[in-house]
């Protein structure tokens, strides 16, 4: 961050002296007015519901520019991530800067490979949840948890204990996700095996049983690495400010990656390929194919309370470059799989026909997002529509913990404290309970 060579004046219609304020400039992307001695200056806070023009932090790990469809992480571009690197080789990027050459990815690899195993005990903290409980709602608890069994590494303040934590979150992800599916269905749990990949591991830990073991597809084990990459970071999104606040505390990481899980539950958030899902599935009941065009009518209609699922985005405003890359990979897993012709899949299909033909979805930019792709993907391959945000929260686990330890690291950090625009009742005193 380095300081523009213009300033930011602000002037008052009332007369006040104007303040001038400093201006800087990122690599890329806007410029930012530097506020943070507005308030000392002005006696003034600025409002900003959602904090959707305001920079909270600096931050050199990634960069979405929503107009151009465009995002990197580390400067590099998704696609070129996804069709030319593994989901170990973007974690080592993203918690470390760079690329992994063939040395320090085998390195990576093998020490997170090491760590897949979780407590034995957890096993007793998992049979406390209710067999129907949701995923999500037992990965807040696992994750929180995993405090209590692992407090050798809790001191957010310790680079070391930073750097386990982020080995032994990124690695025991899979590991709990499986074991939340596995309890929910009745399944034994499945111990995670070395000698596979991170996403052949959570295949297996996830599909196999002790009396049949789970042989991975080569097109399903890359489909899911592709969705992990795909999921491993976006910026400053609610998850991820929430980690970093959450963290801005000094709580441990452990507690800060719960926080991020639970806030990414929210169906506007994580839970946006669920909704997507049970969006195609209501359309099946109504009569399938046959009624996508009614369907669609309805969403066009703002009276109608119908919303389309799965299609635009808060900040690409042109197409997701992450859906173009699941599209891909969803056609190539159906046809793996034989599942072109499955009632819901061809009804997925006409639908983003339309979306991507209709001058009403056209014109308005409502593409099909990664959200409507993936979650297509993650039920052909068998996954419950209930663990989606589940897999999603295994993938961003490294983007959060890269961008918290990020925080941590930054000598500006200071616990986060949003102001307010308070529109309640002044000073008042209380009456006496016989005169209210």
């Amino acid at each position: 961050m380095k300081l523009a060579d213009n300033k930011a004046t602000l002037s008052f219609s009332n007369g006040s002296p104007s303040v001038e304020l400093p201006v800087y400039k990122g690599t890329v992307g806007p410029d930012v007015i530097d506020i943070r001695k507005l308030y000392a200056q002005t006696g003034m806070f600025t409002y900003d519901p959602g904090f959707l023009s305001t920079a909270a932090t600096q931050s050199s790990i990634t960069y979405i520019d929503g107009d151009k469809g465009e995002l990197l992480y580390r400067g590099y571009p998704i696609e070129q991530l996804a069709t030319s690197c593994d989901f170990m080789e973007t974690c080592h990027l993203l918690l470390y800067g760079d690329l992994p050459n063939a040395d320090q990815k085998t390195k990576f690899t093998r020490t997170v490979t090491m760590h897949t195993m979780v407590n034995e005990q957890m096993q007793f903290f998992l049979r406390g949840f209710r067999r129907d409980a949701h995923p999500m709602a037992i990965m807040t608890g696992l994750v929180g948890a995993l405090s209590a069994f692992y407090h050798d590494s809790t001191d957010i303040n310790n680079p070391e204990h930073r750097e386990i934590a982020a080995i032994r979150l990124i690695a025991k992800m899979p590991t709990l996700v499986a074991m939340a599916y596995k309890y929910s269905a009745g399944q034994p749990y499945m111990y995670p095996k070395n000698d596979l990949s991170y996403a052949g591991n959570f295949m297996r830990m996830m599909f196999a049983t002790p009396c049949e073991d789970y042989h991975v597809s080569p097109v399903i084990e890359r489909a899911l690495d592709r969705i992990f990459i795909l999921h491993a970071d976006h910026e400053q999104n609610a998850s991820t400010s929430t980690v970093r606040l959450c963290g801005s505390s000094g709580t441990n990481p452990f507690a800060a990656i719960a926080a991020g899980v639970a806030c990414l539950w929210g169906p506007a958030h994580g839970g946006a390929n669920e909704a997507c899902l049970n969006m195609l599935e209501d359309i099946q009941k109504m009569g399938g194919v046959a009624k996508v065009g009614e369907f669609m009518e309805k969403v066009k209609d703002k009276n109608s309370g119908v919303r389309l699922m799965g299609f635009g985005h808060r900040v690409y405003k042109n197409y997701d470059p992450r859906a173009k890359l699941m599209q891909e990979t969803c056609k190539e897993v159906l046809q793996e799989l034989g599942l072109q012709n499955d009632p819901l899949f061809k009804l997925a299909m006409a639908l983003e026909k339309i979306a991507l033909e209709d001058e009403y979805f056209v014109s308005r930019k409502l593409y099909p997002n990664v959200d409507f792709y993936s979650g297509i993907v993650q039920r052909a391959i068998g996954i419950p529509v209930s663990l989606f945000t589940a897999i999603f929260a295994l993938a961003r686990t490294v983007g959060w913990i890269a961008q918290l330890n990020e925080m941590i690291a930054d000598p500006e950090y200071k616990i986060g404290r949003p102001r307010q625009l308070f529109s309640g009742s002044t000073q008042r005193d209380v009456k006496p309970l016989a005169q209210r």
